[in-house]
C-alpha cells in the first residue's frame, strides 16, 4: 500500500477522543500517526496499520483514494 508522510488516513476504529482521521508522520516498519482532533501521537506496526486503514487522503483531497486502486509505482 502506498502511504506517504503527509497523507491523512481514516481508520476503521476511532481514537478514544472519537476521531478516526490521522495524519501520517513517519512510514517504515512502524507508522507514526497523529490524531487530527486531539494531536496525540501513536506508533503502530505496519501490518496492523495497513489492515486498519479505511481510506487515504492525499494533498488535501476531499475524496479518498480507493484502498485497492492505490498505485505502488510512485
Amino acid at each position: 500500500m502506498d502511504i506517504r508522510t503527509g497523507d491523512e488516513i481514516e481508520m476503521k476504529k476511532p481514537h478514544p477522543c472519537g476521531n478516526n482521521r490521522f495524519a501520517v508522520l513517519r512510514v517504515g516498519m512502524d507508522f507514526k500517526i497523529r490524531c487530527t482532533a486531539c494531536s496525540r501521537e501513536v506508533m503502530l506496526p505496519r501490518k496492523k496499520a495497513e489492515k486498519s486503514i479505511r481510506a487515504v487522503y492525499r494533498d488535501g483531497d476531499r475524496l479518498p483514494l480507493v484502498k485497492g486502486a492505490v498505485s505502488k509505482a510512485d
